[in-house]
């Protein structure tokens, strides 16, 4: 008793000095006037966390302080709750109640909000199924003007079967999408859970809507496109969890007291979103690079892999400042995390997280247990590891720091992202293996998709008019990077890197859309190749010449699909799941082994 006594107080004494040193609060009415040095202009959220990682369970208190950025008093604020997306989710059927409890899906409850300093509770209700919050203040804030509100809140994730985060499950998710055309929805249990061991939250507590000076982005759109669209704002977390859990998050680790040892507090700035990962079995390895903390979180047994995605997330990092410009963050982790199939990865604020299930240690013995059809698979599943970090990294410039909304724009920081990846290939290997690597990794996933009956598409489109992911990564990231190919050729990479770096600087910390950057483009074009790079624009975002620009459909692997295919998917793990598809070559399966 008395050490859960002495662990409450020091969790408690913690929550007391760190929320007023961190958020500068002074109680009162919410018309505080904005700092002269400038530090309340960006939302600050100072979070208490307590973490019960046996149970899946979580609860906090959020001291959040924010400054009217308008030209207009606002008396309501919205939030988002993402933990609460699911693939039923319509805007037609969008009643206020938070969705049920569900043992397959997290669960995120808000049950107090307040002016901070008082005891007086504000009026919220729950919107579009529980996702956004609606929080009525007795006051409205005046342009310039900052206001502290304290939320309670809970939530519970689920766990997930291990079947549904291996390999084959994840190939088999491929295959099925790419022969039935099936439609995929992102939604919260993506991207918070726990399994084999490892608990994922992400954007776990209430995150202030955008507001774009006219209006809130109120609803949360769910497609097959990144679902976490925020502003930049400051964090600090303090976190108690069990005793032995590791843990890892979007902020950097701040000196814990000696008593303390179960009580860390995470420290993060400009941060659009933060997350973190709590495990027993989770190892890290980190490099110091200009200044800036590159770190690599795994699971025990896939050392060797961690390793290597560390090695890849340095390299990236490295070109990736020299050409675009350095990064703010203090630390940028690549993390291993059992997310389920047909999830691959997902990018963070200084936080991307990789599927486990390619973290594959081919030289293992455990390799024994997978499909000799995969296991042949071992240079394609490891570029597409290779892929994926360097992919990832580059999403720190574009997504990150240069923001932009996946919903309605996903090409934007998808197609620079991509591009970027298939630099980092040129810069480290040269030109013949870049060539090789946009082959593979561009123009055969279009070639495979139109093959498979899908329909050429245009590439600037809302994330919601695109099936599943295959469809996706085939329209929006392999037509968009390969934009930015012809663009290269074009104008050469002096001009190319020049209005790239122009775009970065002038969106810093913004949310930018296509004619920024299609603008930053033509400045640094001559004259008389302006009306030939807005062709290109045309042409590779808003017309259907893909058959023509990159690939026509495979006759031979065509005739090859017409082998029998089961009515259903099977369950992650069988792999007599993969029989039917075992003739159909090594394209395809360099395709489908692929991370998507």
């Amino acid at each position: 008793m008395m050490l859960a006594f002495s662990r409450r107080l020091v969790f408690i004494v913690s929550y007391v000095l760190v929320g007023a040193a961190a958020l500068g609060q002074t109680p009162g009415s919410g018309n505080q006037p904005l700092n002269s040095d400038g530090l309340a202009k960006r939302p600050r959220y100072g979070i208490n966390l307590k973490l019960d990682f046996d149970n899946r369970e979580f609860s906090g208190i959020q001291k959040f302080r924010w400054t009217n950025p308008s030209d207009r008093s606002l008396s309501v604020l919205y939030f988002h709750l993402y933990p609460n997306v699911r693939a039923d989710y319509t805007a037609v059927n969008s009643g206020g109640a938070p969705p049920p409890l569900d043992p397959d899906h997290p669960r995120l409850e808000v049950t107090k909000v307040s002016v901070a300093g008082t005891e007086t509770p504000l009026h919220f209700s729950f919107e579009d199924q529980g996702t956004t919050l609606r929080v009525g203040l007795r006051e409205a804030v005046l342009p310039n003007r900052t206001i502290e509100l304290e939320m309670e809140f809970n939530g519970k994730v689920p766990e997930i079967d291990p079947d549904e985060t291996g390999l084959t499950t994840h190939v088999v998710k491929q295959v099925s999408a790419a022969l039935r055309g099936e439609r995929e929805i992102r939604q919260g249990r993506d991207i918070n859970f726990r399994s084999r061991g490892v608990m994922l939250l992400s954007t776990f507590q209430p995150v202030l809507a955008v507001h774009d000076g006219d209006e809130w982005n109120r609803r949360i759109v769910p497609s097959i496109g990144d679902i976490v669209f925020n502003d930049i704002a400051d964090y600090e977390v303090t976190l108690e969890s069990d005793p032995g859990i590791a843990v890892f998050t979007s902020g950097n680790e701040k000196a814990s007291p000696a008593t303390a040892n179960n009580v860390c507090t995470f420290v993060g700035t400009s941060l659009r979103d933060f997350a973190l990962i709590a495990g027993r079995t989770l190892r890290s390895e980190e490099t110091e690079v200009r200044g800036t903390k590159v770190r690599s979180v795994f699971l025990a047994e896939h050392e060797r892999v961690g390793k290597r995605a560390l090695r890849v997330a340095v390299d990236a990092f490295r070109i990736f400042s020299s050409r675009f410009g350095p990064l703010p963050f203090e630390t940028i982790s690549v993390v291993e995390s059992p997310l389920v199939a047909g999830v691959g990865s997902s990018e963070f604020t200084a936080f991307n997280v990789i599927a486990s299930a390619y973290y594959v240690d081919f030289d293992a013995p455990s390799m024994r247990n997978l499909p000799e059809l995969i296991r042949e698979q071992r240079s394609a599943v490891e570029q597409s590891l290779e892929w994926t970090v360097a992919h990832l990294m580059a999403h720190q410039w574009w997504g990150a720091v240069v923001g932009s909304d996946p919903a309605r724009q996903p090409v934007l920081d998808e197609a620079l992202s991509s591009w970027s990846a298939l630099l980092y290939y040129r810069e480290a290997y040269g030109d013949e293996r870049a060539a090789a690597v946009l082959q593979d990794e561009l123009l055969g996933v279009y070639r495979l998709y139109r093959t498979f009956g899908g329909e050429d598409m245009d590439a600037n489109r809302p994330a919601r008019d695109y099936r599943n992911s295959f469809q996706y990564e085939a329209i929006v990231t392999a037509k968009g990077a390969l934009m930015f190919v012809e663009l290269r050729r074009l104008l050469g990479d002096e001009k190319l890197f020049a209005a790239l770096r122009s775009y970065y600087q002038a969106n810093y910390f913004e949310i930018a859309q296509l004619e920024d950057l299609r603008a930053a483009i033509i400045a640094e074009t001559p004259v008389d190749q302006r009306r030939t790079v807005g062709r290109v624009f045309t042409r590779w975002l808003a017309s259907r010449r893909g058959d023509e620009d990159i690939a026509r459909p495979d006759p031979e692997l065509a005739t090859s699909l017409g082998l029998p295919v089961r009515s259903e998917p099977q369950k992650g793990g069988d792999r007599n799941a993969l029989t039917p598809f075992a003739r159909l070559g090594k394209f395809f399966w360099q395709q489908m082994t692929r991370i998507r």
